[in-house]
């Protein structure tokens, strides 16, 4: 007859034991959240420039609904350096498609860079998202908030910008408009820059793009010079801009012109 009123303290202490984790884990996120900062993310960014394959579908799991084990690590995976060192010129991401373990997609980049910022130990819930679920997920989180398309008034590093179709970084905007931007596109994780706001593609964040690639990824940009995207970039993207509660710019990045944010990710970049 003593069994029930067991069960039932046990269930009690386990619903408090469960609501306690829960509430910790909800509070250890938070305080993580409030002491990251956007240097910290533009630095972690680079990490995986020239140095990380585009693979469709990489950095999922295998189930294909969310962050696989390489984008809850802190750090890079070992299977993707040694993927992309046996690569070549003539890398054709159709030959690779749903290798997860040997790259990243545009969603695995942004989610490994979310995990790196935010996060100080592996395991934890990831952050990888369909493209133009990413934003939406951070907002939800109170991390910041979208600003559509057409709305668009201002880029400030750190930046994400998606569509259905693709996902990428604003590192900095140049004066003529064009945008310094960090991605996962065929082939790989580099930095590209966009045309300027008038359409002109010869513009200062691609000769910034190709200074970058050409100096402190030699070898990848021997393989891999091209550091274009189209206007699309500037037109077709909804924006997901951060909480400065939530990510602080203790570096005044926001502040800085192009070539003074890429100084403090690249001290040593001569101009």
């Amino acid at each position: 007859m003593a069994i029930i009123p067991l069960l039932i303290i046990g269930v009690l202490f386990y619903g408090i034991k469960q609501f306690g984790n829960s509430s910790k884990e909800s509070e250890t996120s938070q305080s993580i959240a409030a002491q990251s900062d956007l240097t910290t993310l533009l630095t972690k960014s680079m990490q995986p420039i020239g140095k990380v394959m585009y693979v469709w579908g990489g950095g999922w799991n295998k189930e294909d609904t969310g962050s696989g084990s390489e984008t809850r690590q802190l750090g890079l995976a070992s299977t993707w350096q040694s993927f992309a060192n046996r690569q070549d010129a003539s890398y054709n991401v159709e030959d690779h498609l749903y290798e997860i373990h040997n790259g990243l997609d545009c969603s695995g980049y942004i989610g490994w860079l979310l995990y790196n910022t935010f996060e100080t130990e592996n395991g934890k819930t990831g952050y990888v998202h369909l493209s133009n679920e990413i934003g939406p997920s951070l907002e939800q989180k109170g991390f910041g908030h979208m600003i559509a398309a057409n709305s668009i008034e201002t880029y400030e590093p750190g930046d994400l910008l998606a569509n259905k179709d693709h996902i990428f970084m604003v590192i900095a905007q140049c004066e003529d408009g064009s945008l310094l931007i960090a991605h996962s596109s065929p082939p790989g994780v580099r930095i590209c820059g966009t045309p300027t706001l008038s359409g002109d593609p010869d513009s200062q964040a691609l000769a910034l793009a190709q200074k970058i690639m050409s100096t402190q990824f030699p070898d990848w940009y021997a393989k891999y010079p091209d550091c274009s995207c189209d206007f699309s970039f500037l037109s077709d993207y909804d924006q997901f801009r951060w909480n400065s509660n939530k990510l602080k710019d203790e570096n005044s990045l926001r502040n800085k012109s192009a070539q003074e944010v890429v100084s403090v990710l690249f001290p040593s970049l001569v101009y």
